[in-house]
């Protein structure tokens, strides 16, 4: 069992985007979507494909802080303040599992490092286009639409 769509959206996702000066509604919808896609909400965080919620990988992780970060300090320190202060040192790649806020910050820097206009909220394959570009390139639009359906939209539908 995972983590409920409603509660990932209000208590992890909305205030990471806030934080970041990132936040829309099309931005939560899609990182919802990834979620629900990628670990089935968190019902498992890791598997060969990567870790935590959104599944990224140790390679990707890193070549995002040296190739996409690096450039930009200021957000750099920004993403950073997210993660663990001592933890982050020992083992980077463990906050993307353990570490749901800064799991969220890296997620949502390979999305905008696409730099790929984000479509409105309730256009499902137009954020699946995204998950399929950004997460997995070997998926299905209907992968993401399904489990979008299955995890979130069930939820998400009770919680308005």
């Amino acid at each position: 069992m995972g983590i409920a769509a409603n509660e990932l959206n209000q208590y992890v996702i909305r205030p990471t985007l806030i934080y970041l000066d990132r936040h829309s509604a099309s931005a939560e919808a899609l990182l919802l979507g990834v979620a629900a896609s990628q670990s089935s909400l968190g019902a498992a965080l890791h598997d060969r494909r990567g870790h935590g919620l959104y599944r990224i990988g140790e390679t990707r992780h890193q070549t995002l802080w040296d190739d996409y970060l690096a450039r930009d300090p200021e957000l750099a320190s920004l993403v950073r303040g997210l993660a663990s202060q001592h933890a982050f040192l020992g083992g980077p790649h463990l906050e993307l599992t353990v570490n749901l806020r800064y799991a969220t910050a890296i997620a949502w820097m390979l999305i905008e490092e696409q730099a790929t206009p984000l479509p409105a909220a309730d256009d499902l394959l137009g954020l699946a286009r995204i998950w399929r570009q950004t997460f997995h390139p070997q998926g299905r639009l209907r992968d993401f639409t399904q489990a979008w359906h299955c995890w979130v939209n069930p939820i998400m539908s009770q919680a308005s």
